[in-house]
C-alpha cells in the first residue's frame, strides 16, 4: 500500500468515540467476531473541539505492580477515576497482548469495555531502530516510530510523543544534536503529512535528550510546525531545569505535559542530576502529586494565562511503598481537589 495515504480509522473520531458500529453491535448481540481490516484510502479525520480544556491522563506503566500487564493498568486508574490512558506501544506488540500493529479494532473493543479512552499509545516497536542521532539508522528510526504514531491515530490521538533513545555513556555531541533535530523534523512532517499529527519530543533522563543545552538545540532547530515539546515536571526538574521556568520560554510550543511530583529540596531544579545506577525501586525520586517539589499551581496559573488546551499526563515511573493503585490515588486527590480540575 502506498504509504503516503492514511490507514481506515473506521467509524472513530478524532475526540476519541469510543467504537464503530460494528464492534458496539459486537459487543451487545455476540455477533461473529469482526472481518480482519484491509487497507483503504480515507482523508484525515476533523480534529473536534474538546468538551474541557484540561483532559487527565494517567500513564500505566509503574513498576512495583503495573509493569507487564497494562490492563490492570488501566483498570486500577480507571477505579481511581481516570478516563485517558497513556500507554507506551510496546505493551501491545509482544506476548498476549500482541494488538499492534493490525489489531487495533479487537483492543478498541477491550478498551471500550473497560470505560477508557487512549491519550495516546507511544514510541517504537520492541527491537525497533531508536538512535535518532545515527544518520545510517534515520530512515528505519522514523519508520519504526512512524508506525506506532499511525497505530495510536486509530484511537483518535492528535498528539504523539516519544523519547530519543538511550543515552550513551560519552552523552550527548553536538554531532548528536544536529543530526537528532533533522530525524525529529522528517518525522514530524511525514506526521503532520501524512496522519494529520503532532509530534512531542521528551526530555527523559538517561536519555539522548536529558538537559538544558539538549533541550533548547531541539526546541532551536526543529520545525515547530512539526515537532513540539512534551514538558515532563519530573525528569525536567532531576535534570536540573526549572519546569514552570521553561514553560513560560516555550508556551503553546509544548503539546502535552507530564505531572508527576519530586522531592521538596529539589524544588526548581535539582542540583544533584541522578544517573542510571540509581535503582527507583529502592530509591525513587519522583512521587505522586503533591509531594511538594514542583509548583503546579504557578503552572496552572501561566497555563489559565494563555488559555493552553491539551493532556496533562500523569505519571509515576516507580512505586516501591505502596501499591500503584493507591499512588494513583493520591494524584487524583491532588488534581480534584487542590488544581480543581475534574478527572
Amino acid at each position: 500500500m502506498d504509504r503516503r495515504k492514511f490507514l481506515s480509522a473506521g467509524a472513530l473520531a478524532a475526540a476519541g468515540s469510543a467504537v464503530g458500529s460494528q464492534a458496539l453491535a459486537q459487543a451487545a448481540g455476540g455477533q461473529p467476531p469482526l472481518p480482519r481490516p484491509h487497507a483503504e484510502t480515507l482523508v484525515p479525520m476533523v480534529e473536534v473541539p474538546p468538551s474541557q480544556r484540561y483532559r487527565i491522563s494517567y500513564t500505566t506503566n509503574t513498576r512495583g505492580g503495573w509493569e507487564g500487564d497494562p490492563f490492570k493498568g488501566m483498570a486500577e486508574a480507571r477505579e481511581v477515576g481516570f478516563r485517558y490512558m497513556e500507554i507506551f506501544g510496546a505493551s501491545f506488540a509482544r506476548g498476549p497482548n500482541a494488538y499492534y500493529p493490525n489489531d487495533y479494532e479487537r483492543l478498541q473493543h477491550k478498551i471500550f469495555q473497560m470505560g477508557v479512552q487512549f491519550c495516546s499509545i507511544t514510541g517504537g516497536a520492541p527491537g525497533g531502530a531508536t538512535a535518532f542521532e545515527d544518520p545510517a539508522q534515520r530512515q528505519a528510526v522514523i519508520d519504526n516510530h512512524f508506525e506506532m504514531a499511525r497505530f495510536s491515530r486509530r484511537f483518535g490521538g492528535l498528539r504523539w510523543k516519544t523519547n530519543l533513545g538511550r543515552r550513551r555513556p560519552g552523552g550527548t555531541t553536538d554531532e548528536d544534536l544536529r543530526q537528532m533535530a533533522e530525524t525529529c523534523n522528517q518525522l514530524g512532517r511525514r506526521m503532520r503529512e501524512e496522519l494529520g499529527m503532532h509530534l512531542g519530543i521528551h526530555p527523559h533522563l538517561n536519555s539522548q535528550l536529558q538537559d538544558e543545552r539538549e533541550t533548547l538545540y531541539m526546541m532551536a532547530n526543529t520545525d515547530p510546525r512539526y515537532v513540539g515539546l512534551v514538558l515532563d515536571t519530573g525528569h525536567i526538574t532531576m535534570a536540573g531545569m526549572d519546569p514552570l521556568a521553561l514553560a513560560r520560554k516555550f508556551g503553546k510550543r509544548v503539546i502535552e505535559f507530564h505531572f508527576k511530583d519530586v522531592h521538596p529540596r529539589d524544588r526548581g531544579g535539582t542540583k544533584n542530576v541522578p544517573g542510571p545506577e540509581v535503582d527507583m525501586m529502592k530509591t525513587p525520586y519522583f512521587f505522586p502529586l503533591g509531594k511538594g517539589g514542583v509548583d503546579f499551581k504557578g503552572l496552572m496559573a501561566y497555563l489559565d494565562s494563555i488559555q493552553w488546551e491539551g493532556f496533562l499526563n500523569v505519571e509515576l515511573d516507580t512505586s516501591p511503598f505502596e501499591p500503584p493503585k493507591e499512588a494513583a490515588r493520591k494524584s487524583a486527590a491532588y488534581i480534584t481537589n487542590v488544581l480543581k480540575i475534574p478527572l
